[in-house]
């Protein structure tokens, strides 16, 4: 759940598409390209739930489901978890997070993440938001999110579980962090350490707004974390610091680690805001490095700028979309430790609209690819990558985009998923497919802007990898969203 002043601004009128790439198939919209993904979402656990409401304004929108992220056994590539968001609010999180299992990799089963009180033994929260997986050498499931309230108080909290039946059913419930007023607690991620058993980390911005108002702000990133197994977690800690420079946050925290030298690279963006706090005066994405599992943090180094810009329909700017600004997507090759960034900017449009962009270390994250690589198609706006790296090298990136958009439609906005793949990270060997039902994004619940998720999901996965993500469906107002997941082949 995103606490974001705007970000970058650009004129209204030039985002008004010209041209398009492409027309839509007259039978596309109806079937998944090659049958590919397999729905994951069923039924609404927490239907019957009224809790959560803040003001007579808050709609929720039952039978949704939007923001997957998904991890893979790395023992199995058919065990996967994911956990999404279920009955998303129009001013802020969910009802619950709920998770979606599977052990042969295509028919999935759901249970409920205990992070809201709207779940069976949950956690004492209105809403729930931030859902995150990711899975141990040893097959133990972390699963991390947020729980927040509105009404009897101002609170947010970091909270764990885990799970050694592959999603099933879910223990050690922890609240590693909770604030209130001032404070608010973002974008949590957890990731699992891929060599040191029963090693996972948490990590998050935790935003200071004291006296609340335009006047200051400030969001460290903080970290805890877990070398048993989930069973207990560090206190929270600030590892990486904004308290030099007024009016600072970070966002979208993520930490990658490399499976041959045990390092850990920490993404996120960098936020200075204008002294009104109102326009952001400079963004860009950086990195900061440990070698002792988490202990000591390197100071921040610059990956690439923050370019990105409102996101809304090209053919109508007044409807606002909202997709995955400001986050970064990180992945490491497991064979020669090269690291990858992708993010949304709009480098390649002269300020128009975001696409799909690259940027590549090969030196342990001390200097990068200068010139971002463009990956979704010129001229057509594209959202949400996601990005993992195969066991031969070979670079996945997921993402939504609108060649499909016809000039002049202001009723409909047609969305697709692409799965575009660089053999050895080479964007000139890029390859690029459909993986997803041409949909309407319009569909979608509004929280914020037309609301898909602030992020999806990819994994390396045996042979290749998977996907999950969001399609809105074009049924009744009460079955919005449905989340889909596939193994996909990179060669």
């Amino acid at each position: 759940m995103p606490v974001r002043l705007p970000i970058t601004a650009a004129a209204a009128a030039g985002l008004l598409l010209t041209a398009v790439i492409g027309a839509t198939p007259a039978a596309a919209e109806h079937a998944h390209v090659d049958g590919a993904l397999d729905r994951v979402s069923s039924g609404d656990p927490y239907a019957n739930c009224t809790i959560g409401a803040r003001s007579p304004d808050s709609v929720v929108y039952p039978g949704t489901e939007v923001e997957p992220y998904l991890s893979v056994d790395p023992r199995d590539p058919k065990r996967v978890v994911t956990a999404f968001q279920q009955d998303r609010w129009s001013d802020g999180a969910a009802r619950g997070l709920v998770a979606g299992w599977t052990r042969d990799g295509r028919t999935f089963h759901e249970s409920t993440l205990p992070f809201s009180a709207c779940a069976p033994g949950g956690a004492d929260y209105e809403r729930a938001t931030d859902p995150w997986v990711s899975t141990g050498p040893d097959g133990t499931v972390y699963a991390s999110g947020e729980g927040v309230d509105f009404t009897k108080s101002t609170r947010s909290a970091l909270l764990t579980v885990t799970s050694h039946d592959g999603g099933r059913t879910w223990q050690n419930l922890t609240t590693t962090h909770v604030d209130e007023q001032p404070f608010f607690n973002d974008k949590p991620s957890i990731t699992a350490d891929p060599i040191r058993k029963g090693t996972a980390y948490q990590v998050w911005d935790r935003l200071d707004n004291d006296p609340p108002g335009p006047s200051s702000l400030d969001g460290p990133g903080y970290i805890s974390l877990t070398r048993d197994g989930g069973r207990t977690w560090s206190r929270a800690r600030l590892f990486v610091d904004t308290s030099t420079v007024p009016n600072t946050q970070t966002i979208g925290h993520v930490i990658v680690v490399d499976p041959r030298t045990g390092t850990l690279y920490d993404f996120f963006d960098h936020i200075t805001y204008a002294d009104d706090l109102t326009t952001v005066a400079e963004a860009h994405y950086a990195v900061v490095t440990s070698t002792d599992a988490g202990e000591t943090w390197s100071a921040p180094t610059t990956v690439a700028r923050d370019t990105s810009v409102p996101e809304v329909d090209p053919n109508d700017p007044a409807k606002t979309l909202r997709a995955a600004a400001t986050l970064p997507s990180p992945a490491i090759d497991p064979r020669t430790g090269a690291l990858y960034m992708a993010y949304e900017g709009s480098d390649f449009s002269g300020g128009a609209y975001d696409s799909v962009q690259l940027v590549r270390s090969t030196d342990g994250g001390h200097t990068w690819s200068g010139t971002p690589a463009l990956i979704s198609p010129r001229g057509v706006p594209a959202f949400s990558p996601s990005i993992a790296v195969d066991k031969r090298g070979t670079v996945a990136l997921t993402y939504y985009d609108l060649r499909f958009l016809k000039p002049g439609d202001t009723t409909t906005l047609p969305t697709a998923y692409q799965l575009a793949t660089l053999a050895h990270g080479d964007p000139r060997l890029r390859s690029e497919r459909r993986i997803s039902r041409i949909f309407d994004w319009l569909r979608a619940p509004n929280s914020g802007g037309y609301f898909l998720g602030d992020y999806q999901g990819l994994a390396a996965a045996g042979d290749g990898v998977r996907a999950v993500l969001t399609e809105t469906d074009p049924g009744a107002p009460r079955n919005r969203t449905d989340v889909y997941s596939g193994a996909l082949r990179t060669r």
